[in-house]
Parts: structure tokens; sequence; C-alpha cells
């Protein structure tokens, strides 16, 4: 198969390493898969066998983000566990293969469940409603695991995480902003006066949703993807995406930057927000009554987000379409945190 021209990946010099560490493969060809706002994520083919390329963008890195090997470190712990993962097969971190670090895994057969038409034809409302319950009991059993029974008990440092992620995101906000938005500065500051005491310490994901999931052809979570952010931590921040990203019935999903999981989960058939959010905690035994932050948390983290690839495609260094609209859905999110913390119970997240 020949070779292509596809921004972030250097032919010439990538085939040998291949050849070397993964298949010894006459050519390669690649395409961008998924929506490539963050790190980027590439499927190479070869006659009739297919794998996956993850690499960080092409610009706008910031300190301690998109870490190829951190990602690598987990897909291969988890491998062994009931949490479905791709298989990792070889981590580069020598900049003159590919301009950055990298990594290859298997590439796992089924579909992303990105458009709803597409999941509301394939799958009746019987198995949506197990799908949804797959996915909050995969998060679960996740947040069950001894970090230290797989060799990751070393992977962060849990004390002080919400105070750390809070503080974290409010200074990347100011490092990769190029412009002040008053919407998230004082959500930031409500946050930071609302820190709460700790849940229980697991692994977490960091972006655990729906459509960073492969779904198999049956219906049933094949592999698990996007483990840029995964480290040791609060596991109700997980949590709180979840109520961010799954709708209240009836009503509209956030604007979250491309992510479709708020589209497919309003589908009749899947669990509704608050029948997500109590299997959790029935599964989990964790108590919940702090979630108000959490949601605010998610709000906030992902308007930061957005708000970094708004100046990363300002600055020309994003890959594929639709990067026009970030500035505006940041904000938007930033305001949708603040109403959560405006209505919350918790006294410090009110104005």
């Amino acid at each position: 198969m020949s070779e292509q021209n596809v921004p972030g990946i250097d032919f010439a010099r990538l085939l040998p390493w291949f050849r070397e560490h993964v298949a010894p493969v006459d050519g390669l060809s690649a395409k961008i898969v998924g929506h490539g706002r963050s790190n980027l994520t590439y499927r190479l083919e070869s006659d009739d066998d297919a794998w996956v390329l993850r690499r960080p963008p092409l610009s706008h890195v910031l300190p301690t983000a998109h870490d190829m090997k951190r990602e690598f470190r987990i897909i291969s712990a988890l491998e062994p566990t009931a949490v479905p993962v791709p298989h990792a097969i070889a981590l580069c971190e020598d900049l003159a293969v590919n301009d950055a670090p990298f990594y290859i895994m298997s590439f796992v057969d089924g579909l992303v469940p990105t458009d709803p038409a597409v999941i509301a034809a394939k799958f009746d409302e019987a198995a949506r409603r197990r799908l949804g319950e797959e996915l909050i009991d995969t998060l679960a059993v996740f947040h069950a695991i001894d970090p230290a029974s797989v060799g990751l008990g070393d992977f962060g440092k849990p004390q002080g995480f919400i105070a750390r992620q809070v503080r974290r995101f409010s200074e990347q906000l100011e490092r990769s902003t190029v412009r002040k938005v008053p919407e998230m500065d004082e959500l930031s500051r409500r946050l930071t006066r609302a820190v709460p005491e700790e849940s229980a310490h697991s692994l977490v994901h960091g972006d655990y949703r729906l459509d960073n999931c492969v779904i198999s052809h049956d219906g049933h979570i094949a592999a698990v993807l996007d483990w840029e952010m995964a480290t040791l931590g609060d596991p109700l921040t997980d949590l709180g995406l979840q109520f961010m990203y799954w709708p209240d019935r009836g009503k509209s999903p956030a604007p979250t930057g491309g992510v479709t999981s708020g589209a497919v989960l309003a589908l009749p058939g899947f669990p509704t927000r608050t029948e997500a959010i109590q299997r959790y905690a029935a599964k989990s035994g964790r108590d919940i009554s702090n979630l108000d932050f959490y949601a605010a948390l998610a709000f906030f983290k992902l308007a930061v987000i957005l708000e970094g690839i708004h100046a990363r495609y300002l600055e020309g260094g994003t890959v594929g379409t639709g990067f026009e609209t970030m500035g505006d859905q940041a904000v938007a999110l930033a305001r949708q945190g603040l109403a959560v913390a405006e209505g919350s119970s918790v006294a410090a997240l009110r104005a």
C-alpha cells in the first residue's frame, strides 16, 4: 500500500521504525480519525492490516499535556482487567522518528457512537438502555481497580487532587487564552473557594464519555479510548463529566466542542441523567451529594480546553474542520457551569 502525505506523519522516517517495532510492512497509508481536537489519532493501513497511531497536536502543546508515555502505560496496565482497552503495541519517544512522541495500538473493530441517526437505526431502545447502563457500569468497575494491583500506584498524586485541578486549569486558561473571558474567571473563583473534601481516591480517566468508546456491532463497549488525562485522583470528577455530557431528557445537549455523546444519549431508550447518576452511586457505593461541584468543574475544564483549541486554531495549529466555533462554545460552557453553581445547594458555589 502506497504512502500519502498526511499532516503529522513522516512516512520516510516512520516506516523503518514501524517495520522494526510493529510489523514488516511493505508500505503504509494513514488517515486522521476522530475529531483531532486534542491528541491526533490516525488509522494506519497496510494490505489487510490496520493499526492506530496517537501523537500530540501539531502546535501549542502545553506543559504536562499530551503525554504519550502516560497514555501507553495506562492502556498497557488495564489490558488484563475488566476494563476494555486496545492492545498497546509500541511506544516511540525518539523525536527523530516523527518529530513528536507517539505510540501504536491495535485497531478495534466497531463504531464510535457519534451519530444519533446511526445509533437509532442500529440499536433498538432495549439495546440502547443496555449500552447506557454498560457505560456507567464500566466506569464503576474502572474506579474500583486498585491502582497498585495493576502497577499504577505511582501514576499520580491523589492527595489534594481537586485543588490542583482547579488551580491547574485556571493557570492553563491564563497560558492558552488570547482574550479575557469574565465568565471563566468567575467560575474559577467560585470553584477555588468551594473545593470539597475529596471522595476516596482511585484511577481517573479524565474524559470518560460515550463517544470516547468503541461500540461493538452487537451493542457492547469494545474499548475505552483517549486516556491522555488519566491519573490518580477523585473519581467523582469522571461522574461530573457524565452530568455535563448526559443531557436532561427533552433538553438540548451542551455545546461541547463537537462532542456528540449528549445527542446520542438523548435518544429514547438510554437511561436519563438521573438514572445514570443513581446507577453509578449504587454500583460504586460512593457519596454523590456534592456532585454540583464536580459538574461545575467539568464545565470549567472543558471550557478551558476549548479556549486552548480556539487559540491553536487562530495560530493555524489545528487539523480538520469545525474549529471556528470553539471560542463561542467555550464561553457558553462557562455560562452553563455558572448556572449549575448558582443553582447549587453548595453555598460556596453561589455568588
